[in-house]
């Protein structure tokens, strides 16, 4: 049985895509949908998250992209986020800012936050963005990750980036 998605609105009305340059760089907003979803089944839901590394990749930052291939790109996240809410599957999801804009935060003496920001000279890898989904099986998990890893870069090259893919714990059963 297919999931049965309760929203009052279209798909589209959820959907945000935008890019705006602010002269530092090009900053991306791609939000997902939330939904709220009724199935009978017990819920198998995962998180997908989308790392970026600085090592390993053999395309440049994307503040040097050019327009049409921001474009592209955020265009490409759409459709995914829109075809897995379709499919019932998204339960919601965001892309992240930089580390640049990232905060650490730990508790000090007597709860007090001890704020760290960024950027982190020695970060190599940062969170892009995550997505939760809700999945039959962990291979349908696994599925979506492989093709949001492809996500299109410059020249329109699949970027390859590494999506993790972790179940989501449910909170203990009431007899706990």
């Amino acid at each position: 049985m297919r999931p049965v998605v309760a929203v009052g609105q279209s798909f589209r009305d959820f959907l945000v895509a935008d890019v705006e340059d602010r002269g530092a760089g090009f900053y991306l907003w791609v939000r997902a949908p939330m939904m709220v979803r009724r199935r009978e089944e017990p819920d198998v839901k995962y998180m997908l998250l989308m790392q970026f590394s600085a090592a390993g990749t053999d395309f440049p930052s994307i503040d040097t992209w050019s327009p049409e291939e921001i474009r592209a790109h955020v265009g490409f996240m759409s459709e995914v986020n829109g075809k897995l809410a379709a499919d019932g599957e998204l339960v919601g999801g965001e892309g992240l800012a930089g580390p640049a804009q990232a905060k650490i935060v730990r508790a000090g003496e007597g709860g007090t936050p001890v704020v760290t920001e960024g950027p982190f000279a020695e970060t190599k890898e940062f969170l892009a963005g995550f997505w939760i989904v809700d999945c039959e099986t962990p291979e349908r998990a696994v599925e979506l990750a492989a093709h949001i890893s492809t996500a299109p870069g410059p020249g329109g090259r699949p970027l390859n980036m590494p999506i993790e893919v972790h179940p989501v714990m449910s909170a203990p059963t009431q007899e706990m």
